[in-house]
């Protein structure tokens, strides 16, 4: 996809005017109308996730930008995230119990190259 038309999709998202399809994991997630121009029917506008990405690609070509390439030919060609070691707390509950208190954090690898 190319870096512009990713960023626009990606604002589209955090102003709730294009959904992102849930094809797996979409158990429980409700059906939106904006989600048929994808062929599937659940969707969400997850606005926190969008707004990182923008951030990531706003990095990504000011990088590029640095290295001298052209930035108005930039494509993603490769998005991954990946799982990271949790991060552990705990919290405390009634009657002197303890539960754990776990986040899930990411790597995220993402690869841009130019295309004419």
């Amino acid at each position: 996809m190319h870096i512009r038309k990713a960023t626009k999709y990606l604002k589209d998202v955090t102003l709730k005017k294009q959904c992102v399809p849930f094809r797996r994991y979409n158990g429980g997630v409700g059906r939106c109308a904006q989600a048929k121009q994808w062929g599937w029917t659940q969707g969400r506008w997850p606005k926190k996730s969008a707004e990182f990405l923008l951030h990531m690609l706003k990095n990504a070509e000011s990088n590029a930008e640095l290295k001298g390439l052209d930035v108005d030919s930039l494509v993603i060609e490769h998005i991954q995230v990946n799982k990271a070691p949790k991060m552990r707390r705990r919290i405390y509950r009634a009657h002197g119990r303890i539960n754990p208190y776990m986040s899930s954090p990411c790597h995220i690898e993402m690869i841009l190259t130019e295309k004419e």
